[in-house]
């Protein structure tokens, strides 16, 4: 009973998602689910609004936790994650068409508007830091511990014991920032971007800077195939894609 009801809510959430069009205008259009990773928020709900023969919604959380529902039997149309593992794993499993790589972003520190005294990674190991990241099986915290892991162990260690909150995704992290709760996270560009000046970016060194791509594909079973088809093929050349520019989100590696 208790997974039965887990997964009548799980659905509840997709379908409950956010959508484009009036309900009465559209009502006539097929229904297509997106389940996308919390970092595509502005940019797909920007997009989805213009896509052509379907009523889209849309439900954001962390890729981990959208992978789990599709894993458990819930079937939104399309998945799009914050990485290129989480859709190539469902794929391997059979419950993912093909995936494509649709985008790619950059991981950034992230700070308050006004705050100075943050200026560089290295900032981060200071005594008395508060920071914010992903947890560890979100794309976002795994990207970091990437980037930590590539920095010296006694930097890594301090900067570790500065964190003061592990986040379900990058929305979490934003959130703490913005609210002042912590002093630096890490984010991805096109989160900075979307605080509208409220939060500012500080690169990472090239040496640590992981590579950050996205993946999405048709789920296995999906009420609307053709219209989540032509959803992907939008995330990477059409409407979607150029929503994903505006976003602060960079091509495909290699485009």
């Amino acid at each position: 009973m208790r997974r039965a009801a887990a997964l009548a809510a799980a659905l509840a959430l997709v379908v409950a998602g956010c959508g484009g069009d009036d309900e009465s205008a559209s009502s006539s259009k097929p229904r297509l689910v997106v389940s996308a990773a919390a970092s595509l928020k502005e940019a797909l709900t920007r997009c989805s609004r213009a896509f052509d023969g379907a009523t889209v919604r849309l439900s954001f959380a962390g890729s981990d936790e959208l992978a789990a529902q599709i894993r458990q039997g819930v079937k939104p149309d399309v998945y799009a994650a914050a990485n290129t593992k989480l859709p190539d794993a469902l794929a391997a499993e059979g419950r993912l068409s093909e995936p494509v790589v649709f985008g790619s972003n950059r991981l950034v520190i992230a700070v308050p508007a006004s705050e100075r005294a943050v200026g560089s990674l290295s900032d981060l190991a200071r005594p008395g830091m508060k920071l914010a990241i992903g947890s560890e099986s979100v794309p976002v915290g795994a990207y970091t511990r990437d980037v930590l892991g590539r920095v010296a162990a006694g930097e890594r260690k301090r900067i570790l014991a500065n964190v003061r909150s592990n986040e379900p995704d990058v929305k979490g992290i934003v959130g703490k920032l913005t609210q002042g709760a912590v002093d630096a996270g890490f984010v991805y560009a096109s989160d900075v971007k979307a605080t509208d000046g409220r939060l500012r970016a500080i690169a990472l060194p090239a040496r640590v800077a992981p590579t950050v791509t996205y993946g999405a594909g048709v789920v296995k079973g999906a009420a609307q195939p053709e219209p989540a088809r032509r959803y992907v093929e939008g995330m990477v050349s059409g409407g979607c894609a150029d929503a994903l520019r505006s976003a602060g989100f960079g091509p495909p590696p290699g485009q």
